[in-house]
Formats: C-alpha cells, structure tokens, sequence
C-alpha cells in the first residue's frame, strides 16, 4: 500500500478521525453516528435533546442533553445507562462539586461515582467481586462517559489546561455501586437524605485509593483502629497529617460484617476513627522523624478548628468528613481508602447527591 492510500484509509475510518480530533481517552471510541446518537436519546425520552443541563469548567461548555447523549456512545454505553450519566452530569455542573478545581488539580483528580438504589439491579451495575475494577459494562462506561464530557465539554484534556503530576486509573472510570444488600446498615444514599427507593449517584471528588487488608482482627474496636492507623500514614503523608477534605472508606462485606457483630454503626465508626486517629502536634514539627512537617498556612487555617486537642493534630476533621460505603467481594477481609482532592488554599470539593430520573 503506498503512503497516499495508507492516509486516505486512516481518514476515512471514523475510529482514527475521532483520535486525530482529540475527542478520545486515549482509548478507541464507539463513532456517535445519528442512529446511535438517536437510540441513546431515547434511554431518557422525557428530557429533550437541546436541554441545557448546566456549564462546569475549566472551559464551561455547554453540557445540553444531546452533546451527553454523543459522548454516552462514544463511551460504549446503552440507552438505558443514560439517566444514570445525566445525572452525574448535573453533578459536574453542581457548583459545590468545583469540577474545574478537581480537573485542574496536580493531585490527580478524578470523580469517583457512588450509585445507589433500585437502578443498580436494573442496568447490571456490579459492586461484588472487584467492585472497583474491570469486567462490567454500566460500571466502566458510566464512568467513562463522565471522564469524556469532562473533556469534551468541559475542556479538561492532558498536557492542556489538565496538569495532573502523576494522573491515576481512575481518570478513565471511577465508579462504585454499594452493595445494600449484603450491608449491615442503611445504604449510603439514605444516611444523605434521600428513600431507599430512590435511584441516586453521588459524585466523591478522590485522588487516588489505598486498600486496607486485615485478615486478624476479630472485634470492631480492633479493625476499626487498624482501618484507622492505616488511614492515618496513607493519606497524603505523614507528616502534611490532617485530612481538611472528605474521605471515602469501601468496607468490604466481611470487614463490615465484623464490625456490625459488636453493634457497631456507621456512626460509631466515624467517631472512633475522629476521636482515636491522632498524634501528638510536637511529632509533626519540621524535620522531626523526616518531611517538612504542619506548613503554616495549614496552622492558620480556621478549617483546623476542631483537629488540634491537647496538644494533638486530629487525623480527620470531623466524623461526618469520613463516608462510608459497602462494597466488594463476600471472600476477602479487605477494604479501600479513597482521600478526597482540596486545593491549596484548603478548600475542597463537596460531595453531591443527585436522584436519578428513570423512565417508566
């Protein structure tokens, strides 16, 4: 094949037309042909196509119903996956959310999608065995379809405005759906405000996870306290110590059972782990034990409030900082730290809640 029909050949495939458009992942796309865009319009015939959803940065294109609906094929998504993107993209244009912070950030942002209530039966969505990995179509394509609308409408690409140092795997999908059946306590949309029956996605600003594996402790004080000191050296470092952000922490089924046995809520583990996780304010000072230690401008914050108590720096700001998901495999005492994203002046992302509307 000569060099002129190798071109021709290359632009005329849609796949390599999408790459050299740069409206990819780095993976290939599904081409958002009119019949495909057209099909996953229908996954959510109540919303009409030229919708506007809102505008989120760094570049705050407009999120309308149809260019969601092309960035959904694009990802591989059914129709019926639908309701459940547009919900996560209310969430990105939720200003308490600050999706352009968390695209902008040096920490590796990505949003993490928590997805509870009847909507998880409905399209498959897994939250068993390697909840947070691969294999499962609604649980890689949702998410992947929020990662290309953050970059096709709202701008957010690599080596552009996105300058993440390091970037982590969950910036091509970061979704979790809890296992409310196989939970000791009420789901997780429930503790924020919504009825089990409602189908709900919660978007978690995280940077990336850290998994906790104890296979020893037999009592909920005993797990909890490892949880905890693990929690305490794992998220950002050992020295820079408070966490001023929200934190997730994926209890696996068997953890959670432990912990439940003893008559343990969720509650009552946010407690220990604000009260118990701390170390004593002269153990962070410069230098000590290696690392720069408390920067000033952390000592001045006025979020520190609460976190310094006799003379000890608190791990996490308060217990409700601290959200609590059950998911994972029925086999394996291991469960998952995600730290949540703050930007320098210590600000952070909240996370947000967002019902999801399905069709009838």
């Amino acid at each position: 094949m000569t060099a002129s029909a190798a071109a021709t050949s290359i632009t005329d495939d849609p796949i390599e037309m999408l790459f050299e458009r740069g409206v990819t992942d780095g993976l290939p796309v599904v081409p958002p042909t009119r019949e495909r865009v057209e099909r996953m319009l229908a996954g959510a015939p109540e919303r009409k196509r030229d919708e506007l959803i809102g505008t989120f940065g760094p570049c705050y294109g407009e999120a309308t119903v149809e260019k969601i609906a092309i960035n959904a094929v694009m990802a591989g998504c059914k129709p019926e996956y639908f309701p459940v993107v547009l919900a996560g993209v209310e969430a990105l244009c939720d200003e308490r959310f600050c999706t352009h912070g968390l695209s902008v950030t040096l920490l590796s942002g990505a949003p993490l999608a928590i997805i509870n209530g009847p909507v998880r039966q409905r399209i498959g969505l897994n939250c068993g065995h390697n909840a947070l990995g691969h294999g499962f179509r609604a649980n890689a394509t949702i998410g992947r379809a929020l990662r290309l609308v953050i970059m096709n409408i709202g701008g957010a690409r690599p080596h552009g405005i996105t300058k993440a140092t390091m970037g982590h795997p969950g910036q091509y999908t970061f979704v979790a759906a809890e296992d409310e059946e196989a939970s000791p306590w009420e789901p997780f949309h429930v503790e924020r405000g919504f009825q089990q029956q409602d189908s709900v996605i919660t978007l978690f600003p995280a940077i990336c996870f850290q998994q906790v594996v104890d296979f020893q402790s037999t009592t909920a004080e005993q797990l909890v306290a490892s949880i905890g000191w693990t929690m305490a050296g794992g998220v950002w470092n050992h020295k820079d110590y408070p966490v001023l952000c929200d934190t997730v922490l994926v209890l696996s089924p068997e953890h959670a059972g432990t912990i439940a046995k003893d008559g343990w809520s969720k509650r009552d583990v946010r407690q220990f782990l604000y009260e118990n996780i701390k170390r004593p304010a002269d153990e962070l000072a410069p230098g000590k034990n290696g690392g720069g230690g408390l920067s000033t401008a952390l000592l001045r914050s006025p979020r520190m409030q609460g976190v310094m108590v006799d003379g000890c720096v608190r791990k996490f700001r308060s217990p409700d900082s601290i959200l609590i998901v059950v998911a994972g495999g029925s086999a394996g005492r291991i469960s998952v730290v995600i730290p949540g994203w703050a930007s320098g002046d210590f600000d952070a992302s909240t996370p947000v809640s967002h019902p999801i509307r399905l069709s009838r």
